[in-house]
């Protein structure tokens, strides 16, 4: 049976900055690092399993990104919503909860321990 070949990536100047921003920046967090880092060598045209040996990554996980961000461009590299249990406060209280904790228990009437 032939292998697949990888699915080319075709990156415009602006999506090579903001990958490049991406890959490099230290508040970036991790895996939005990891998936700038494999759409950028899979741009220079370089195979999947040499560029999952480069990062250190699984042959799957690049041929994933890879693939989604062949398919959606640079939104694709987001996560997905995932499924799980609702929320069970709402944006209002969780931010009441916040303000109230960050008062001191003096000006609100609350007893220092509960």
């Amino acid at each position: 049976m032939p292998l697949a070949s990888a699915v080319p990536v075709v990156v415009t100047a602006s999506e090579r900055h903001r990958l490049k921003k991406m890959a490099y920046g230290h508040k970036t967090p991790h895996q939005a690092r990891q998936r700038a880092t494999i759409v950028s060598l899979a741009a220079r045209g370089r195979p999947n399993a040499r560029i999952a040996v480069q990062t250190r990554l699984h042959v799957d996980t690049v041929r994933t990104w890879r693939g989604r961000f062949a398919a959606g461009g640079m939104p694709a590299l987001a996560d997905r919503k995932r499924s799980g249990r609702p929320v069970s406060f709402t944006a209002l209280q969780v931010a009441q909860v916040k303000a109230l904790a960050c008062q001191l228990p003096a000006g609100t009437g609350a007893p220092l321990s509960r």
